[in-house]
């Protein structure tokens, strides 16, 4: 693994190098307008089109501008943005502001959850994350639901985890009888958002967004090392909204099994949510 020098020195080469491509692509292949989605792969092809003035917007769906963006802004011609609660945009930028509101999927805008039943029995929850959120969760969340089983809470478990936690979750699960189901990856969430009560995830925008739009409600657990701590932001706005409950990584153990256990003896605040 290379240390902490090298690895920077590296990703300068590469985003100097990703530069070098991206000028000798627009030379060639000139568009009139150039959308950039933010993020550190945006950044290369709008910093080329800056270097031969072709136009370009920048998107933003967090709650605090991304640092690509942030670099970026000052020449780009717009910044569509998820909500003008936007924090970090100078004021001298802020002419520049158009708010649009999530870029969500197709199939989630046109999902709808309104005959689902809440609490049929079990109290059905989807675990969602990316590659370190299913590590981290599948090393928490499991003893949770255990304790909470024994409590009395009857559940059932949809769990998003990596393919070297299958045999280790499917053991844990059918020793507490607890009903579960696995998957590694899916690009069709939908059918899982119309199985569940509750969702358990991260705090990325668009995972917020899409369970927002699909009224399913959330524990949203952000990433402690997420950059200027935008998933911490995002999780409290949707928090202040009464769209979701939020719990930070470090209080998971102590606070997770009081929440379910809540939720499961006063569902009215889960049938509010996605009602």
């Amino acid at each position: 693994m290379l240390s902490s020098p090298f690895k920077s020195i590296f990703s300068i080469i590469l985003i100097l190098y990703s530069i070098f491509r991206a000028v000798i692509f627009l030379t060639f292949n000139r568009p009139n307008i150039i959308f950039g989605m933010g993020g550190y792969a945006s950044f290369p092809i709008c910093f080329a089109a800056t270097i031969l003035k072709v136009k370009f917007i920048i998107y933003e769906n967090n709650f605090v501008i991304g640092r690509t963006n942030k670099y970026l802004l000052p020449f780009a011609q717009k910044i569509l943005v998820s909500s003008k609660e936007l924090e970090g945009i100078q004021e001298k930028y802020r002419d520049k502001i158009k708010e649009v509101g999530n870029i969500i999927k197709k199939d989630i805008i046109n999902f709808s959850k309104k005959d689902i039943n809440i609490f049929d029995k079990k109290i059905k929850i989807l675990i969602l994350g990316g590659s370190q959120a299913a590590k981290k969760f599948a090393e928490t969340l499991p003893n949770i639901f255990e304790k909470l089983s024994i409590d009395g809470v009857k559940l059932k478990i949809y769990q998003h985890c990596l393919p070297y936690q299958n045999d280790y979750l499917s053991t844990f699960y059918q020793k507490t009888k607890i009903d579960f189901e696995l998957f590694n990856f899916s690009k069709d969430l939908t059918k899982y958002f119309s199985k569940v009560d509750l969702a358990i995830t991260r705090s990325g925008s668009s995972i917020l967004a899409e369970l927002t739009n699909a009224s399913i409600p959330f524990i949203s657990v952000p990433l402690p090392s997420s950059a200027d701590n935008h998933q911490l932001k995002n999780a409290i706005y949707y928090q202040k909204k009464n769209f979701a409950f939020l719990i930070e990584e470090k209080e998971l153990k102590n606070k997770l099994f009081y929440l379910i256990k809540d939720l499961s003896e006063n569902n009215s605040k889960l049938y509010n949510i996605a009602h």
